[in-house]
């Protein structure tokens, strides 16, 4: 009996696959190809830069339809057949299948050289050029921008597919108020195949064009997309782009439409969470002339990616960060993969057994010390090493990546160099991270070294209040250190979540002239 259940059971689970399997195989597939506008990288999100191929889908019914991204960067309408790219879509054609298509932006290179040989002849006419391609060491026939787009177009048609001709995304590049179109160009072109194909045909340029015109040219950036690239876009940028052609399918009579869902709902990639602890010269403590580099950290990070949490506390040592529960609460919502920056040192030196209560033992050794406090509390207090021990590990039992900092200096010189703490917390901060296996940033030495650069009497303007706190000038410089050094180490994995360098430079500059300026 029981045999006879268990064979019921097995018959019948491969029944409900076998009809699932042919259930998936009736689906229609939506390919799409093209560039690095289509699909960035391996779609990924690798420095923040996307396709609108990777979030189409979210705009399709994709229990009705499957959506495959067969799109590849740097690649032409040409170098795209080329490349054996297109053959394997065509392969897998079946009628009532669709084919969003989009080249373009690489067309316009030059047809042969031994860097890329991607171009392709301007127009949509039968002109060729005979070539011995200078990069695959092979003799070629090139054709029109036009001529390559009807080969996908009449091929998949060939399958009962139904092509999708969209006009190359616009740049990111500002005449006045205006961004420049290309509908005398690829735009124009793209256009013209479709009609003589009698394909559909969506304007994706000038719909998107528009759209960024609405909005602005400042807000575009950090947005929709990044001043260091006018050309892909972010997730944000990415997701624009798909819904224009979602939006625009509805206006038509293609079939897709159908497939096009009323209210999506549009997941974004996750962003990274960058906690921060430490005392006052990392947090917000709400006054103008003490202000922590945790503050104008986001200046210089992709906010678009990433959250900057900022849970540093003015006045805190390692040992009350500890003791206040201020730790237990970022531990609580700690997360796999959040990093965690500390910066602890300018209070531990403080009294142990006196009111604020707040110095730790020196050192990193497991020294114990039990303090009766004014209440008659009793407290066993620890080494600096011991507590800041316990944020990494904690941190790490949570996939957490912590990151040691050594304090910022105080604007204290000995003639023209900064003193350091590389004897005291800067040392035991980098002991206590190595025998931890946790990142060490010195950033007590980087910012010393920044701040000798410049000279003692223009640093000054940074410390309006005493010798320990800086301006919101003098923080930003500060922050602008701190993603130099985290940009610096490859191994961290957040180098690609901070600007350029000629963007940190540019902004650390306008921190200092500011300064200066205003003491004027």
């Amino acid at each position: 009996m029981k045999n006879s259940i268990a064979i019921l059971l097995c018959v019948s689970i491969f029944f409900i696959q076998c009809k699932e399997a042919d259930s998936n195989s009736k689906k229609p597939t939506v390919y799409t190809v093209g560039d690095s506008t289509v699909k960035n990288g391996q779609g990924d999100g690798a420095a923040g830069l996307w396709g609108w191929g990777d979030f189409i889908n979210q705009f399709l019914d994709t229990t009705k339809v499957k959506v495959k991204n067969h799109a590849l960067g740097g690649t032409s309408s040409r170098t795209y057949i080329q490349k054996g790219l297109w053959k394997p879509v065509l392969d897998s054609l079946k009628k009532g299948d669709y084919v969003l298509l989009q080249f373009g932006h690489n067309d316009d290179g030059p047809i042969n050289d031994d860097f890329r040989a991607r171009g392709t002849i301007k127009g949509i006419g039968s002109e060729s050029e005979e070539i011995d391609n200078m990069l695959t060491g092979k003799h070629e026939v090139v054709h029109t921008y036009g001529w390559y787009l009807s080969k996908i177009i009449k091929e998949a048609k060939s399958k009962g597919a139904i092509p999708v001709v969209m006009s190359p995304i616009p740049r990111n590049k500002w005449e006045g108020k205006k961004v420049p179109r290309n509908n005398d160009s690829y735009g124009l072109w793209a256009k013209q195949v479709a009609a003589r194909e009698h394909v559909t045909f969506i304007d994706l340029n000038e719909q998107m064009a528009q759209k960024m015109e609405t909005l602005g040219e400042d807000k575009i950036y950090g947005n929709l997309f990044y001043k260091k690239d006018h050309t892909h876009t972010s997730a944000k940028g990415a997701v624009l782009a798909a819904s224009i052609i979602t939006q625009e399918l509805k206006k038509t009579n293609n079939s897709l439409k159908d497939f096009v869902l009323e209210n999506p709902t549009i997941i974004l990639p996750k962003k990274t969470n960058i906690y921060l602890i430490g005392d006052s010269t990392v947090a917000n403590n709400g006054i103008p002339e003490a202000v922590g580099w945790g503050v104008e950290l986001h200046k210089y990070l992709d906010t678009t990616r990433v959250n900057i949490i900022n849970k540093a506390r003015g006045g805190r040592s390692s040992r009350t960060f500890y003791n206040e529960k201020l730790w237990q609460a970022v531990y609580d919502t700690l997360q796999k993969g959040d990093f965690v920056l500390m910066q602890f040192g300018h209070n531990d030196g403080g009294h142990i057994d006196q009111p604020k209560y707040r110095g730790s033992i020196q050192g990193i050794s497991d020294s114990t010390m039990v303090v009766t406090k004014n209440d008659s509390i009793k407290e066993t207090v620890h080494t600096y090493g011991w507590y800041m021990a316990t944020f990494i590990n904690q941190a790490k039992e949570k996939g957490a990546i912590p990151i040691v900092f050594s304090h910022i200096p105080r604007n204290e010189w000995k003639g023209n160099s900064v003193e350091r703490a590389d004897k005291t917390y800067g040392l035991w901060a980098k002991q206590i991270a190595q025998k931890n296996n946790a990142a060490f940033i010195d950033l007590n030495d980087s910012i010393s070294v920044a701040y000798e650069k410049i000279g003692a009497k223009k640093i000054k303007q940074f410390f309006p209040k005493d010798h320990t706190h800086t301006n919101a000038d003098g923080a930003s410089f500060n922050a602008s250190i701190v993603v130099i050094c985290l940009k610096a180490d490859k191994s961290l994995g957040l180098r690609d979540l901070v600007l350029s360098q000629k963007e940190i430079d540019r902004l650390s500059q306008i921190a200092l002239n500011t300064s200066i300026e205003n003491k004027k």
